[in-house]
Parts: C-alpha cells; sequence; structure tokens
C-alpha cells in the first residue's frame, strides 16, 4: 500500500528563507560551538530602548490596557502618528488614514494581500531588502528590479524606473535611506521619480521610510508624498519605531495613506492577527512623542561608525565602498576578490562564497549582496559597538590578505 503524507501549497515553495537570517542562524551554530563570531548580518539597533518608552509601557500595563485592540491601533497611538507625520514630514491624515501594524514587514504584508493579483508586476529598485520580493511572490506577483548603480550612491534614477515599468506594474517601492545601501533620494531625485510616477496613474507607491532619522554630512529624508502632494492618492508611507528608537522586540510598524487602501488593509490584518499588542501600542506612543535628543545621539553614533567601517574597508586592496548617507551598514563591492581562493582552500567564485567562507574562516558573519539582488557585494551592519566593528574589519583585511 502506497502511503502519502499531507502536503503543502504551493505558495510555500515561494517563501524563501531571508538570507539575512539565515546568515544569523549560522553564526550563532559556531558560537555553540566555542567559537567567537563577530556577527554583523542583522540590522537591529545595539542601543538600549528608551527609559522613558519601557516606562510608559509599564503604566499602561497598571492601567489595565491589556485588552482587544482595535485592528487598526488606539487612538492614543493614532494620534501621535498623525502628530509625527505632520511634524516631520510635512503630511496630514485623518485617523482613517492610518494604521498600527505587527511592525513594519506586516504593512507590506497588508498592503500586497489588498491589492496584488496573479502576474501583477512589482517594481523594486535593486539593491533591496530581502523582504520586498519574498512578499510580492507569496501573492503572485512579479518582482521587477531596477538597477541602482554604486557610481551614482545606490540612488534610483528616473531611467531606471521608467524602463523598468510595464503595463504589469502595480506597485512602485521606494526604500530610501536605503536598506542594504544607506543611500539617501536627494528633493531633485524624488521630484524627477514623481515626474514619471505621474504618467502611470494607476499605479500604487509604497514609501518604506522606516530609517528616515539615521542620514548623515548633512543629508535630508524626503517623503515623496510630501514632495508630490498629487499622488498622495495612491501613496502608502511606511514606517516604525524599531530602528530610530531601538524598539525592534515591540512590533510596531505604522502606515498612512489613501482611506480606502487603509480599510483593505484593515480587513486583511483583522483576519490574520488582529490588533497589535496594546502595552506596545502605549510605548510606541511615547517614543513618538519623545524628545528628539535620543535620535540625534543615536545617528551621530552610527555616522562615527559607519566612517570608521567605510575608511577600514577602503584600506582593503580590492575592496570598494561607497560611503552610505544613511541607515547603518555599509555595501562594500568585491569583484576584484573572486576569482581566487581562500586560505582554507574554497575558491571564490560568487559573493556568496566570500561570505560564506568568511564565517568559516575568520567567524564573521555578513550577508551576501546578491541576496539583496546586487552582487558582488557585501552588506555589513554597523549597528554594534566600535570594538566588534573594528575587530570584524581587521578579519575581513586578513582574510582577503590571505586570497591567492
Amino acid at each position: 500500500m502506497t502511503v502519502t503524507e499531507p502536503g503543502f501549497a504551493g505558495r510555500t515553495e515561494r517563501l524563501a528563507s531571508p538570507a539575512t537570517i539565515a546568515m544569523a542562524v549560522r553564526a550563532r551554530a559556531l558560537r555553540a560551538q566555542g567559537h567567537q563570531v563577530l556577527s554583523l548580518a542583522l540590522g537591529e539597533p545595539d542601543f538600549a530602548t528608551p527609559p522613558a518608552v519601557i516606562e510608559a509601557a509599564h503604566r499602561a500595563a497598571l492601567d489595565g490596557q491589556t485588552k482587544y485592540p482595535p485592528v487598526d491601533g488606539t487612538p492614543a497611538l493614532k494620534a501621535a502618528i498623525a502628530r509625527k507625520f505632520a511634524r516631520e514630514n510635512g503630511l496630514t491624515y485623518a485617523p482613517a488614514e492610518l494604521m498600527v501594524s505587527n511592525g513594519g514587514k506586516q504593512v507590506i504584508f497588508n498592503a500586497f494581500m489588498a491589492t496584488i493579483d496573479a502576474g501583477d508586476e512589482i517594481v523594486i529598485p535593486a539593491p533591496y531588502w530581502v523582504s520586498y520580493p519574498l512578499a510580492a511572490r507569496l501573492f503572485g506577483g512579479v518582482p521587477v528590479f531596477a538597477d541602482c548603480r554604486e557610481e551614482d550612491g545606490f540612488r534610483l534614477s528616473a531611467a531606471a524606473l521608467e524602463a523598468a515599468i510595464t503595463p504589469r506594474t502595480r506597485w512602485v517601492v521606494l526604500n530610501f535611506p536605503s536598506n542594504p545601501t544607506g543611500a539617501v533620494m536627494t528633493l531633485a531625485d524624488l521630484e524627477a521619480i514623481a515626474d514619471v510616477l505621474r504618467r502611470h496613474p494607476r499605479i500604487w507607491i509604497l514609501s518604506d521610510e522606516i530609517y528616515e532619522h539615521l542620514v548623515f554630512d548633512g543629508a535630508r529624508h524626503h517623503s515623496i508624498a510630501a514632495v508630490a502632494p498629487d499622488l498622495t492618492s495612491r501613496v502608502l508611507t511606511l514606517n516604525g519605531v524599531s530602528k530610530s528608537y531601538a524598539m525592534t522586540g515591540w512590533r510596531v510598524g505604522y502606515a498612512g495613506g489613501p482611506e480606502r487602501l487603509i480599510r483593505m488593509m484593515t480587513r486583511v490584518q483583522g483576519n490574520a492577527t488582529s490588533g497589535v499588542c496594546s502595552i506596545s501600542q502605549a510605548a510606541a506612543a511615547a517614543a513618538l512623542d519623545g524628545p528628539a535628543e535620543l535620535i540625534a545621539e543615536m545617528r551621530d553614533t552610527y555616522a562615527r561608525r559607519r566612517t570608521m567601517v567605510v575608511e577600514a574597508l577602503r584600506a582593503i586592496p580590492g575592496v570598494t565602498c561607497a560611503m552610505p548617507q544613511g541607515a547603518f551598514y555599509a555595501y562594500p563591492g568585491i569583484a576584484a576578490c573572486l576569482g581566487r581562493t581562500s586560505r582554507g582552500g574554497r575558491m571564490l567564485t560568487t559573493d556568496e562564497d566570500f561570505a560564506l567562507a568568511l564565517l568559516d574562516e575568520q567567524h564573521v558573519a555578513c550577508v551576501h549582496g546578491s541576496a539583496f539582488g546586487k552582487g558582488p557585494y557585501l552588506r555589513l551592519s554597523c549597528a554594534t559597538d566600535d570594538e566588534t566593528l573594528r575587530e570584524a574589519c581587521a578579519r575581513i583585511a586578513a582574510f582577503v590578505d590571505g586570497l591567492v
């Protein structure tokens, strides 16, 4: 008799594990074996959540804010989000145009699930955060990548965007400041992008601004919904408290957009997870209404670390590295290191080979750039202490020095 087992939906085959998580798992396994692994794989702030934010969560719990919250967010947090958008981005949203999700990633899932049919195309600038194409494919969408060149600082050009748009395009994703490159779009850049989007009125626009406060060297962040107010009826502006306020584990993301889209996204969320933890929402409201000095301290620290890491990488023969203007990543190019063999005997054909050999031989964890849609590069997170960053760069230099 033939024995069969329960099967899985075809969509699960489109759900690969994000490379960032996979590399972190490998690093933890090596640590468990007793190795001193330096992990620059995950983009997670090494700062503590501000004490006032934690105290706000404590007060909320003591006050009985422990019941089911509204699916789209508590009135207090939505009011704080509206104040934040008006104060920092020049955007005005009514309560019905705002929603709160379990991290920024759920905002993306809600939006894509509400709008994407099989075969719809989603234009994503490359390099990209790994979750955009994964989410698009989950719902039958087809990612289409617009190339961002190192010589342009990895900014998206209007020409590259126009070339990627077809009659099947449903979404254009903008993620600036960028994960993984730290690229920041100028006002002129966004005005040119807006001109392209005006010619394609049936396309939704996702502006992921999660790193907006982490910009350096006098650069400024601009929201495309403020740069081009005539596009606001189809712009979804995504943000959250994880990066700017060191609140990754609190799982609070939010978005502002047209009421009809927010309504459908809320319907999706109501049938998936319902509302976000009420105590986390109280903490997020305190963060958004809190003093800006805390953000400035983190930003200055990241800027200093970024400069230290980029200078160390540029000193390594065969390694290039654009100076990121935002976020907390470095994205060095390693093309000259490929086609060579590591001291441990591994032939380096791809940037993934480089990243895996670096982890195995020098115990430095980073993520290969091809996982973000553009190789041969590496993504290094600078969201860790100075000593770890210096030692990691020294180990990378030693690894490259040993190539033959």
